[in-house]
């Protein structure tokens, strides 16, 4: 009988390289509106030094406070991995620190999202490493398990499958899933031509602002 919840499942096929080299300059924001503003981890902050963040989702669940599962994920993880851990946002027990981050990019892994807290958060702050958390404690984590690798997790209301692309920059994170992935890319550079195109138009004072009053008029705004 399979031990659910104490149990490390094969990873899925990986995105191909060239897919994730697309999504690098490509920031969060735009990911998010054209997927209509639904996905995204809320409430996660950048521990690090502003390194954008682009790799392959490698899920761990852990009880609140214990970081067992997560070791082995360190162990396990491939280069361009990205460890994205639901520890189900609690502030009690860091999750990882300074140690486990150095080890992590000393494996290749392209970052780490924690929903939950981290400590040593000022050699994380000056580290490139991309490190994502709720919150920061100085209190240490338990190591007794259980906990699941490669299973889908609920990461600051976000569901991450493992496999999915998840992307990192200033403004938070956000998972793309595989299948989707070439439509919401393509849709992402199209926004960011459009709003390039608007940011000029402002430097240059010309910018149509006519559509404000007309959105107040369709919803029968007095003025």
């Amino acid at each position: 009988m399979a031990n659910i919840g104490f149990r490390i499942l094969p990873a899925p096929k990986r995105a191909p390289a060239a897919l994730l080299k697309q999504f690098r300059n490509v920031v969060v924001a735009h990911l998010s509106d054209c997927m209509n503003r639904l996905p995204g981890a809320d409430g996660l902050d950048p521990m690090h030094r502003g390194d954008h963040m682009v790799g392959v989702a490698l899920t761990v669940r852990v009880p609140p406070g214990d970081n067992l599962m997560v070791h082995k994920a360190i162990d396990i993880a491939q280069p361009g991995d990205v460890i994205v851990v639901d520890a189900g946002g609690d502030l009690s027990q860091a999750i990882i620190g300074e140690i486990m981050s150095t080890l992590a990019a000393k494996r290749g892994v392209a970052g780490m999202v924690i929903n939950g807290a981290i400590r040593d958060s000022g050699a994380l702050a000056a580290s490139r490493f991309p490190v994502y958390a709720r919150g920061v404690t100085h209190r240490g984590p338990y190591k007794n398990g259980p906990g699941e690798i490669n299973v889908p997790v609920s990461v600051g209301g976000m569901v991450v499958c493992p496999g999915d692309i998840i992307v990192g920059d200033e403004d938070g994170v956000v998972a793309v899933p595989v299948d989707i992935a070439p439509i919401v890319l393509k849709a992402a550079k199209a926004k960011a031509k459009e709003e390039d195109a608007v940011l000029k138009g402002i430097r240059k004072g010309k910018v149509d602002r006519s559509w404000v009053d007309k959105a107040l008029k369709e919803k029968g705004c007095d003025f």
